[in-house]
């Protein structure tokens, strides 16, 4: 053997390795050198302190420190937060398809809901084919058109409970009966079944049962910053979303079952997806249909509610913006000869529709929308957003912005009036996207929109509202976080009939 060859060799490969070595560590530093900037975070845990209860609100005082485009080392995880309008566009357009992908909190993995849910899913085949039932099965515009009489019939039980409870003098519990609309559309919507009655212990049941799942995705989480945790579930959150999850799970599976049984008329979308199951189940699986269910069951309630309750809210703070949205609802009613206005009539009602587009603004549903992820290393703003970091894009805080909107923290619906007109929430503009843009924008966005605006028709067209022993200013604006934000507070007024 030649021993001086074999030196030679061992010696060259060093050489070459120590080289390697020594780039790839140039690299790391330059890549982190073009982090964008951050607040200074402590050992191991890094800016996790930083978050405080109210995420949304703390990294948006943040940013006014450290730009639109800022970092964060939560843990084991690098976060970048995006705050501005303008970098929003980069991420959820020019860079879509770098940031389309999702971070997986470890609640969204209980009982493996990750593997199937159409929010959860990395884009590939098997998203697109859930996007594409979505689409054709319910959010379609002709799909919506011909359920319009469904969404009639549960707005009319609750303009019969308001109107209960107006003769009555009592206070309605207005999130309470925004949830239980909505829990009763969906459900019909998706089952042919009607889950609860007003002020019933089956609504408030469900609805401390729905939101315990967006709470325990959205909430900060030891175990997502320190792997090793996972195990251990130290706060809990993993066990509480495994019980919620099996809680709508065992009520998901008894309405499959009985569908099984009865192989009914394809009438309601549980039906339309057995029937795409019996046809080829590798193409739609029991589980498929279950997961699927359960986000179009959680997102289309908890949404849709919180977004009424906050509406009204600001309504009742606002007397004026009241008075003048139900004099706009009650003069096109009387203009046209109509008992009811149709979800058609919508685009002639501009003060109604500027009321919503500034209740999104001031109130987006979920404040960060649902987390993204880099699929490789992307360049913003001149910074590195290395790859595998979460993204949140903070539309809580763009949609107070002032560099975009005079008086970001008033209740001003005019401002979509006048020079704010042609701002819409439906992913094109990126100053108010509360239901998120891009490839991964919320697909029940058609429905929800025409949902919120014709509850707050049903509140507002026939009623005023007053408060029980308090001032319209005194009401407790605060918030309970999660992956959405709910009144801390619920919104108690009594309806009195016009």
């Amino acid at each position: 053997m030649n021993f001086n060859f074999l030196i030679d060799f061992l010696t060259s490969s060093l050489i070459a390795a120590s080289i390697a070595w020594v780039c790839i560590l140039i690299s790391r530093a330059r890549k982190s050198s073009k982090l964008p900037p951050g607040p200074y975070g402590l050992p191991v845990i890094g800016n996790i302190l930083h978050l405080g209860p109210k995420p949304h609100r703390s990294l948006a005082e943040l940013s006014q420190k450290y730009g639109p485009v800022m970092s964060l080392k939560l843990g084991s995880i690098t976060t970048v937060v995006i705050t501005s309008a303008e970098t929003a566009k980069l991420v959820l357009q020019k860079h879509d398809s770098s940031f389309s992908n999702r971070t997986l909190p470890s609640a969204s993995k209980a009982l493996r809901h990750h593997e199937f849910s159409v929010a959860w899913l990395p884009v590939g085949s098997q998203w697109r084919k859930l996007r594409k039932i979505c689409r054709e099965q319910m959010f379609s515009a002709p799909r919506l058109d011909a359920s319009e009489g469904l969404r009639r019939e549960k707005l009319q039980k609750l303009q019969d409970f308001v109107a209960e409870r107006s003769d009555r003098g009592a206070a309605v519990n207005v999130g309470d009966a925004a949830f239980t609309t909505a829990l009763n559309l969906m459900s019909a919507s998706l089952f042919s079944v009607e889950f609860a009655r007003f002020d019933s212990e089956s609504s408030q049941e469900m609805k401390e049962v729905v939101w315990g799942v967006m709470k325990a995705v959205g909430s900060p989480n030891l175990a997502d910053y320190f792997p090793l945790l996972k195990p251990a579930d130290p706060q809990g959150i993993f066990k509480a979303a495994e019980y919620n999850y099996g809680k709508l799970f065992a009520k998901l599976d008894e309405i499959i079952d009985e569908k099984l049984k009865s192989e009914g008329e394809k009438r309601d979308l549980v039906e339309a997806l057995l029937e795409i199951n019996r046809r080829d189940e590798t193409q739609l699986s029991r589980d498929d249909i279950r997961h699927l269910l359960l986000d179009l069951f959680v997102a289309g309630t908890d949404t849709t509610s919180g977004t009424v309750e906050w509406a009204m809210t600001e309504l009742i703070r606002n007397p004026q913006k009241m008075a003048k949205l139900r004099s706009e609802i009650r003069s096109f009613m009387s203009k046209n000869g109509k008992q009811q206005v149709e979800e058609s009539d919508i685009s002639s009602l501009p003060y109604l529709q500027a009321v919503v587009k500034e209740n999104f603004r001031l109130h987006p549903a979920a404040p960060f929308l649902v987390p993204h992820k880099a699929n490789c290393d992307v360049e913003i703003n001149d910074y590195i957003v290395p790859e595998n970091a979460q993204i949140l894009i903070n539309v809580w805080a763009s949609g107070r912005d002032s560099n975009i909107w005079k008086n970001p923290n008033e209740f001003l619906p005019e401002r979509f009036l006048n020079e704010n007109d042609n701002i819409d929430f439906k992913g094109r503009d990126f100053e108010l996207i509360p239901f998120g843009a891009g490839r991964r924008i919320c697909p029940g966005l058609p429905l929800a929109d025409r949902m919120v605006h014709q509850m707050l028709v049903t509140f507002v067209g026939n009623y005023e509202w007053k408060l029980e022993n308090m001032k319209p200013e005194e009401i407790d604006m605060n918030e309970n976080f999660g992956i959405t934000l709910q009144k801390a507070v619920p919104l108690k007024a009594i309806p009195t009939k016009l």
